[in-house]
């Protein structure tokens, strides 16, 4: 029995692609039936009016399933995605959404391959779209999910996009940062913390001084991942005397609420209790000491999660259990685990090495 899509009326979106919706600051009690009509205690803590009730009610699922990703990140990118498809098909309002076929997304993907995109980008692009006709069938708005059947290009289960560093690199690295100032010394803190725990760069920002702290006579980093995912990470004993001695110096050890790394001088506004910005972690320290010890001419491509898949490749290549890594970095999959291993494509290892004459 095939399902009947459901109606809605067109919402208007906002130049950001947000819901355009903003709660009152003041409850007014709305114009109800008898029947229907709350008591006073229930229209006191009501927070939206009558019309605004309506329009939510009136909301296209297509809105509704971009509100519900959590993930701040992950919303920017579906967003680009959505527009991406929606420019290439021509699509003006969300109820055009039910008129898509597969054959609008075959001709977007030969677009997107024409534009020559790294398979990674396109595969990222189709599952957008395809979790949106998700939520659509969920809705009844659809019948089916056009992005199903779809080829996508394959993922190269050899190695990592993201390049790692080898041995000697990070540690000079680790060293680069002078060891006198109160800068140096927290990118000291900052890079072991990279190096040793293969952080992501928005959870290196993210960290509090609480999330240092002992559990199970272990000192440990509480570290909030995609999707608001809690983990805990032992820390390194270099990265944890690195941290100790930056705190001591910089003089916010006890300020558990507040960011665990900090700017060291702010031009605009003199604030120095806020936690740094992703952006800087890159350009201020991982980029920085790059260039200082050659990295960056050596290694292409080279960026702060370059320092994570060394983390991860390291700790395989010294036989670390590959589900462990999985959970130590936050991997939803193991397959994306399994692209920094590259213990089977070891130059040492090759039969080349083998040959004898």
């Amino acid at each position: 029995m095939s399902k009947t899509p459901r109606q809605s009326k067109t919402v208007p979106v906002t130049h950001q692609g947000e819901l355009p919706l903003a709660l009152p600051g003041r409850i007014e009690p709305a114009a109800l039936p008898e029947s229907v009509t709350p008591g006073p205690e229930t229209l006191s803590a009501r927070a939206l009016t009558a019309a605004e009730f309506q329009g939510l009610a009136d909301v296209p699922p297509e809105l509704e399933w971009f509100a519900n990703i959590a993930n701040a990140k992950t919303r920017r990118a579906y967003r680009q995605d959505v527009a991406d498809f929606t420019a290439f098909v021509g699509i003006a309002r969300p109820e055009e959404f039910r008129i898509v076929t597969r054959a609008h997304f075959i001709a977007w993907r030969k677009d997107l391959e024409r534009r020559e995109l790294a398979p990674s980008t396109i595969r990222r692009k189709l599952a957008a779209l395809s979790s949106l006709f998700d939520h659509l069938c969920e809705q009844n708005a659809i019948t089916h999910n056009p992005v199903n059947g779809v080829k996508r290009p394959k993922a190269n289960n050899n190695e990592g996009l993201t390049p790692a560093l080898g041995d000697a690199q990070a540690r000079a690295l680790l060293d680069a940062p002078p060891a006198n100032t109160l800068k140096g010394q927290r990118d000291r803190a900052i890079l072991a913390t990279l190096l040793y725990h293969g952080l992501r760069r928005e959870e290196l920002c993210k960290l509090r001084v609480r999330d240092l702290h002992q559990r199970e006579g272990v000192l440990h980093l509480r570290i909030e991942g995609k999707g608001e995912k809690i983990r805990f990470v032992p820390v390194a004993a270099k990265a944890a005397r690195l941290v100790k001695e930056y705190l001591e110096v910089a003089g916010h050890g006890d300020d558990l609420q507040g960011p665990l790394f900090r700017p060291v001088k702010n031009n605009s506004t003199g604030t120095l209790n806020k936690p740094l910005n992703p952006a800087s972690v890159y350009q201020e320290v991982v980029r920085r000491y790059g260039q200082q010890v050659g990295i960056n001419a050596d290694v292409h491509g080279f960026c702060v999660h370059s320092l994570r898949a060394t983390a991860a490749t390291n700790a395989l290549e010294h036989n670390a259990d590959i589900a462990k890594v999985q959970e130590w970095l936050g991997h939803a999959n193991v397959s994306t685990t399994r692209l920094y291993d590259k213990r089977k494509n070891r130059p040492e290892d090759s039969p080349t090495f083998r040959v004898d004459y």
